[in-house]
């Protein structure tokens, strides 16, 4: 007789966690992404920013779990589950069985009803969306260079990104060091320096989640780096000019969509409560209700004040793998409970903001905490020892390695 066998839906860090904590399990583990790599999203922002290299963040899936006897992995897209017949259908219509399933397929970018200005406002929650968001940077200072009328070359060098949440920030802070420093000196009929960044934000503060003494920090950092932060402003229209907040219109090359995230379409198709963002409301042990041989974990999972983090995904893929393996043993499944261990924020070069319960870190103290932090969550040696060299290097000279455009001219 076969093994029991658990589908997992995505290999992020929920999914990850929750194949490699059924590792000694006596089922038979099948990982299916449409992608062939693991992603450490964390860093995501430093690939789009030129300062890493896409291998330094990711790992093939396969490589990860080559160890695990147990395991096998499918490259392919999910594109229903079908509770009632304990299956699901791949994008070719390939039908995959199941006796246990962890769904962890995350999030994609939302752009509120507004689907139309994702092709001048791309988001960042891939490689490709990542290297997308690079060759846009670099070309448009490329073509400010080709530039000669001013009111153009001024819209050459506007970058608004979209969205003051983790993401926004980092990315704000990030291009406003590569305008002033990284690029300096490299081009003789521009001046980076004189580079736009605005960050626009449609509540009053800056990373929202965190306690508003770090927001204003937060805020101040961004400021000192030389980024415009727009508060309470709501975006109407993006186009291939710019971008219009109610009255205003600002010209720029660049947008950047960091505004928001939708939870996976597959979530609708379990049956199961959604809340307002999407996400499946799922049984204290994190199975869907009706469904106990189904769990939701991630970005996906609606769990009351558990936050949309590495971490959490971290967190509810171990559980998840600990209540099949209690299945098994004919023992009584476990409650979720989250723990808590903090948030953190890099804006730029020793700028940062750390929210650790109640110590609350900001500038090069909450930078270092970042930083190392980072290295260490790196899902194996080679990568940390690679971040480790290129931020070594781009700390003392301000140089980002990456800086390659794969792109052209469109």
């Amino acid at each position: 007789m076969s093994p029991p066998s658990v589908v997992i839906i995505g290999c992020g860090f929920g999914g990850l966690w929750a194949a490699q904590g059924l590792a000694r399990a006596p089922v038979g583990v099948t990982v299916i992404d449409r992608t062939n790599h693991h992603l450490f999203t964390p860093l995501l922002y430093q690939v789009a920013t030129a300062g890493l290299s896409a291998p330094s963040i990711s790992a093939p899936i396969r490589h990860i779990l080559e160890g695990q006897k147990n395991a096998t992995v499918l490259l392919g897209e999910v594109k229903q589950i079908l509770p009632g017949e304990k299956k699901l259908l791949l994008e070719d219509g390939t039908p995959v069985t199941y006796d246990y399933l962890v769904v962890a397929s995350g999030t994609t970018n939302n752009y509120f009803g507004n689907d139309a200005w994702a092709p001048f406002a791309p988001g960042l929650k891939t490689l490709e969306d990542a290297l997308d968001i690079r060759s846009r940077i670099l070309l448009a200072f490329e073509r400010a260079e080709r530039e000669a009328d001013p009111a153009r070359r001024s819209a050459c060098l506007t970058f608004v990104v979209i969205g003051g949440g983790a993401t926004g920030v980092e990315l704000a802070g990030t291009l406003a060091e590569i305008a002033r420093h990284t690029l300096k000196g490299e081009f003789r009929r521009v001046d980076p320096t004189r580079a736009r960044v605005m960050l626009v934000e449609g509540t009053d503060r800056v990373l929202p989640p965190y306690t508003p003494d770090l927001s204003e920090k937060a805020r101040l950092q961004l400021e000192r780096l030389g980024v415009t932060v727009w508060l309470n402003k709501r975006v109407t229209s993006v186009d291939a000019g710019g971008v219009t907040l109610g009255a205003e219109r600002l010209e720029a090359s660049t947008v950047i969509w960091a505004a928001g995230v939708a939870s996976s379409p597959l979530g609708r198709s379990l049956g199961a409560p959604l809340d307002r963002a999407g996400r499946v409301q799922v049984g204290p042990d994190l199975s869907v209700p009706g469904h106990p041989e189904i769990f939701v974990v991630g970005d996906l999972a609606g769990v009351a004040g558990v936050p949309g983090i590495a971490p959490a995904a971290k967190q509810m893929g171990r559980h998840a793998a600990l209540n099949i393996r209690k299945t098994l043993e004919g023992k009584s499944r476990i409650a979720f409970r989250y723990r808590d261990y903090g948030q953190l924020a890099t804006i730029g070069r020793n700028a940062a903001v750390a929210m650790l319960g109640r110590l609350h870190l900001s500038g090069y103290p909450a930078w270092l905490t970042w930083l190392v932090a980072h290295i260490y969550f790196l899902i194996n040696f080679r990568n940390r020892l690679a971040v480790l060299i290129d931020w070594a290097w781009s700390y003392w000279t301000y140089n980002r390695g990456a800086r390659i455009i794969i792109k052209g001219p469109s």
